[in-house]
């Protein structure tokens, strides 16, 4: 047997608490995203000094191998890089000097 349906008895949100989660939602996603963005800045930073750092060692490690101040095209060439790992995370370019000081290009 099929009841009738009484619509007074039924529960669930009304337009207005809908309206209000929306806000609360929204309001939370505009203070967080430019924090969010701010840590992505820091973070890129942080992998460029580790990618500094990695490079600068299979620098020396062709430096000892070679006998010779490599370029990073040498890097590539020999396998002490793979692929296209000229650049930090952040973008920007890294240069090995005469001396073999690996450097972020600014």
């Amino acid at each position: 047997m099929l009841k009738n349906f009484n619509w007074k008895d039924e529960s669930g949100f009304t337009l207005v608490e809908m309206l209000i989660v929306l806000l609360v939602v929204s309001v939370l996603l505009l203070l967080t995203i430019p924090n969010i963005v701010k840590q992505s800045k820091s973070i890129n930073d942080k992998g460029c000094d580790a990618f500094i750092t990695m490079v600068q060692g299979q620098a020396q490690a062709y430096q000892l191998e070679n006998n010779k101040v490599p370029s990073l095209q040498d890097l590539l060439a020999g396998g002490y890089l793979k692929g296209e790992q000229k650049k930090c995370p952040n973008g920007k370019d890294v240069q090995i000097d005469s001396s073999g000081k690996v450097t972020e290009v600014r």
